[in-house]
């Protein structure tokens, strides 16, 4: 049974930090690429993908937070990271934790919904 666990949502200031993880079980976390993903604004409920370490070790960030954050795991403890520093307003959005990489999906992950939590709210007040 795959579980995930995610937390670190809230809001902050602007120019503030915040890190987010998520926590997984019933899969081979050390062996699966990892995103995190953000809503985009509308009402489709599409996330982007915002930043992910993939199990080969390369990572991506979306143009608009790189250099503000940075993604990070720990196998062990199958946990995944996502330090954001800088924040800005912009920034405002409901992140999701997956076992993903797709640029572009629903919400709800679609085929991969039992690898993706529940999403946590950020915000940043302008």
């Amino acid at each position: 049974l795959v579980q995930v666990v995610d937390s670190g949502g809230c809001s902050v200031q602007s120019g503030g930090s915040l890190r987010l993880s998520c926590t997984f079980s019933g899969f081979a976390f050390a062996d699966s690429d990892m995103g995190w993903y953000r809503q985009v604004p509308g009402p489709a409920n599409e996330c982007e993908l915002v930043s992910s370490d993939r199990a080969d070790g390369t990572e991506f960030y979306e143009k608009s937070v790189k250099g503000r954050f940075n993604i990070s795991r720990d196998n062990a403890k199958s946990t995944l990271y996502l330090q954001m520093d800088n924040l800005k307003p912009e920034d405002t959005a409901r992140y999701y934790c997956a076992a993903d990489s797709r640029p572009y999906v629903l919400c709800t992950g679609g085929i991969l919904k039992a690898y993706w939590g529940q999403g946590t709210q950020v915000t940043v007040p302008s």
